[in-house]
């Protein structure tokens, strides 16, 4: 007995030291918000607030400002303007912010800027500003948008170092810089993850992005979503957070919900990321958006989508979140997503199709770009700088003395016989959709050309371009793409054009251009757009086009400027449409698949005669195989249903969602509102049936292009006649009833789901497909 005291007693001692140890633990990786840098610039005064104390830059020992330079006041300031905003310091040549810095971390880096009233018109500055050894923060800066003053730019950035230094530098010689207040201050511990999965427009494979830590970010969006505005006062960071109601799809798919007290932020879950009070603050954990669901219609919203602006082809740093209010256990998912050339990153939420919780909820979103290295910038002492104009003289020298040398040899040069370049390859497409290593050789001379001379008669000098388009004239501008700007033009003779100009950093380059030539200067077809010419002068890539006088067909379903297509119209158009992809598959040589086919790729002329164009990701197969495999290729949304779905079929996919109403048979409740009373129910059913057989998962079960194109024609005269054909006898011309069409689009995305004990887990279904596996039953030769 007396042992089994001993023991307990032990045991009671060792719980005891445990807990002190976590306790110490804790204490050792407590976060106090710190009380610098925070400085009010051009100013001698000092503000302080309920947490914040900044500090006058005019005379303060804390850091330096070299050189200092003209500080400016708000010559008539509103009683509503903060006090930190009445004053700036100006910089009409590079000046820096020093700092000591006496921790390693991460650190937020705030800039305030305000332009007020003054002798020096604020709105006219025009700058940079670099910190020490990393890429500029902000290049040819300047705030023109009195809509949402003050503009605050936050960065998250890594410091090692002892000396830190904030440098501003006006861009121009007769510009200037300023700036009202700064903040550097370090974040908590593990603030910023350093590795996250990454998730591309393609998708994700479950793989990671590491090295978030050692970049630098900025803040681009952060929204409390479900509630109102939180102002810096009120957050643990001194963050602002901002509703999420402008950037909802549907306002009417959610449905605020709130707590009536704090989050405790309890750590009871776990395989995630549990929340702290400086991840978000408890006011953000109060509100959340939830489903609004309907007990009568649970299909009627499937989730909630927001859209945000977003630098076009950037990383950006997602973070959610999340908490079930009357858990009372928050925690937040880190995503690493790449956006696209869109210029926006949509986000939704909805539940698992097989999940027994209906519902889904969000709390917070936050939105941080990775920045890309724009220029790196020197911080040495100004000593330094004294051998610069030694250096550039001898620099310059030498660059003068080796220019003349090349314009000797090139003059001597020309008096020889003009002999022809090195071989230049230029290789067409192939069945795996890379570049063949037996191709045709095109002899090619130095001419600033991308591509070598095809001898196909299709050339067009770029003046002429140029004078079609009146030198690219933005009144000209009719539409831009992923090849790049779309000009309306007039050649010499007459003929009106469509010109699509290449642009760099829009995703498609060279090997579509290359592409698009190849493809289309061997076929003719009344549904395939034409190529007229193309232009390769100067490093130019330019197609000219016969112009489509009534645009795209994505234009006429979505824009509410132009008139409604009827249903024999829509009928005609998906005919035509399907002929051009028929022709392709089958009529012309090897078979080619489009691999982009879209509504923004399907052109209308004059008569609505509908003609497929945008050939730049187009392949070509070879007859004698049967089978084919290409990679994933083409736009957000429009995928061959062979493709691996990472979501949720019929809640996310509008196609499955339609398919759904059709075996309900309501599918004349999802037809376009303003085509009520005009279609007969009898082509609609056929038009129905054709698009459930092309939405078959095995490649083998849907119909050829042929087979769709009788389909579509019989749809057509079913429309015509009004035909009674069994098992379609429902003669009824009228389809009475209409269902709103959730505003969502199918986006390349990953979906994480939360299962019953709201634990989150990666959800990727169908993983274990490879992209050969998919295609494996695309048949060439049987025009699918």
């Amino acid at each position: 007995m007396e042992k089994f005291h001993a023991h307990e007693i032990f045991v009671q001692l060792l719980h005891l030291l445990l807990l002190l140890l976590l306790s110490l633990q804790c204490l050792s990786s407590d976060y106090t918000p710190p009380s610098k840098y925070f400085i009010n610039c051009g100013s001698s005064s000092t503000i302080s607030n309920t947490k914040r104390t900044f500090v006058g830059d005019e005379s303060s020992d804390s850091f330096t400002l070299s050189p200092k330079q003209e500080a400016v006041e708000d010559s008539s300031p509103s009683p509503a303007t903060s006090q930190l905003y009445r004053t700036a310091r100006l910089f009409r040549s590079p000046s820096s912010y020093e700092f000591d810095i006496d921790q390693i971390g991460i650190y937020l880096v705030r800039l305030h800027f305000f332009p007020f009233s003054s002798p020096t018109d604020l709105f006219t500055a025009l700058f940079d500003v670099s910190v020490s050894g990393l890429p500029l923060l902000l290049h040819n800066f300047t705030v023109q948008d009195t809509s949402n003053l003050p503009l605050i730019k936050e960065f998250l950035l890594t410091i090692n170092i002892s000396k830190f230094m904030v440098k501003f530098e006006p861009s121009q010689q007769s510009s200037f810089a300023y700036v009202n207040a700064i903040e550097v201050f370090i974040a908590p511990d593990s603030f910023i993850p350093d590795s996250a999965l990454l998730v591309t427009p393609a998708g994700s494979n479950n793989s990671s992005y590491k090295g978030i830590s050692s970049r630098v970010l900025q803040k681009v969006h952060r929204i409390n979503v479900g509630g109102s505005d939180i102002e810096p006062d009120s957050d643990t960071l001194w963050r602002k957070w901002v509703p999420d109601d402008p950037y909802l799809f549907n306002k009417s798919a959610a449905r605020n919900r709130s707590a009536s007290t704090e989050t405790s932020y309890q750590r009871i879950l776990s395989g995630y990321n549990d929340s702290t009070r400086y991840i978000a603050p408890p006011l953000v954990y109060m509100s959340a958006k939830e489903m609004n669901k309907s007990d009568s219609d649970p299909l009627q919203f499937f989730n909630i989508s927001w859209g945000f602006d977003v630098s076009k082809n950037a990383r950006h740093l997602l973070r959610s979140e999340i908490d079930n209010i009357p858990l009372g256990a928050p925690f937040f998912l880190d995503l690493l997503v790449v956006s696209d050339d869109s210029g926006f990153l949509n986000v939704s939420i909805g539940p698992q199709i097989d999940s027994p919780v209906n519902n889904s909820f969000l709390n917070g979103l936050e939105i941080m770009e990775i920045m890309e290295e724009l220029g790196w910038v020197s911080m040495e002492n100004e000593s330094k700088k004294k051998t610069t104009p030694l250096l550039v003289g001898l620099v310059v020298g030498g660059l003068a003395l080796v220019c003349i040398v090349i314009v000797v040899l090139l003059l001597r040069s020309k008096c020889r016989k003009e002999k022809p370049a090195e071989a230049s390859h230029w290789l067409p497409v192939t069945v795996d959709g890379g570049l063949s290593s037996h191709s045709r050789v095109y002899e090619a001379t130095i001419h600033g050309s991308p591509v070598p001379h095809l001898n196909l008669g299709l050339k067009i000098p770029l003046a002429e371009i140029q004078s079609a388009t009146n030198n690219f004239s933005s009144k000209l501008l009719v539409g831009k793409g992923g090849f790049g700007k779309v000009y309306q033009g007039t050649l010499r003779n007459g003929m009106k054009v469509a010109v699509k100009r290449s642009q760099p950093g829009h995703g498609q380059g060279l090997p579509e251009f290359q592409t698009e030539i190849l493809v289309l200067s061997k076929i003719r077809h009344r549904h395939l757009v034409s190529l007229i010419g193309y232009c390769d002068e100067r490093n130019e890539m330019i197609l000219v086009y016969e112009f489509m006088q009534n645009g795209t067909l994505r234009n006429h379903l979505y824009d509410s400027d132009f008139p409604c297509l009827s249903w024999k119209q829509r009928l005609e158009i998906c005919i035509g449409a399907a002929r051009g992809l028929h022709y392709l598959h089958t009529g012309s040589e090897g078979g080619i698949i489009h691999r982009d086919v879209k509504s923004t790729n399907i052109l209308l002329d004059e008569n609505f005669v509908a003609k497929v164009a945008d050939f730049g990701l187009s392949r070509s197969g070879l007859l004698h195989q049967t089978h084919v495999s290409t990679a994933v290729k083409g736009t957000i949304g429009y995928l061959d249903p062979d493709y691996q779905s990472l979501l949720p079929r019929e809640q996310v996919n509008l196609a499955e969602w339609v398919m759904v109403r059709q075996k309900e048979g309501f599918l004349e409740h999802v037809i376009d509102p303003l085509l009520v009373g005009k279609v007969n129910l009898n082509s609609l059913r056929k038009f129905g049936e054709t698009a459930e057989k092309c939405l078959q998962e095995d490649g083998a079960d849907r119909p050829t292009m042929g087979d769709v194109v009788w389909d579509l024609e019989y749809a057509f005269q079913l429309q015509q006649t009004a035909m009674q054909r069994e098992p379609l006898d429902d003669s009824t011309n009228d389809a009475a009833s209409t269902f709103p069409l959730p505003n969502v689009q199918r986006y390349p995305s990953y979906s994480l789901s939360i299962d019953g004990t709201h634990v989150p887990a990666r959800r990727n279904d169908g993983s274990e497909t490879t992209e050969s596996e998919v295609f494996s039953q695309l048949r060439i030769d049987d025009g699918r």
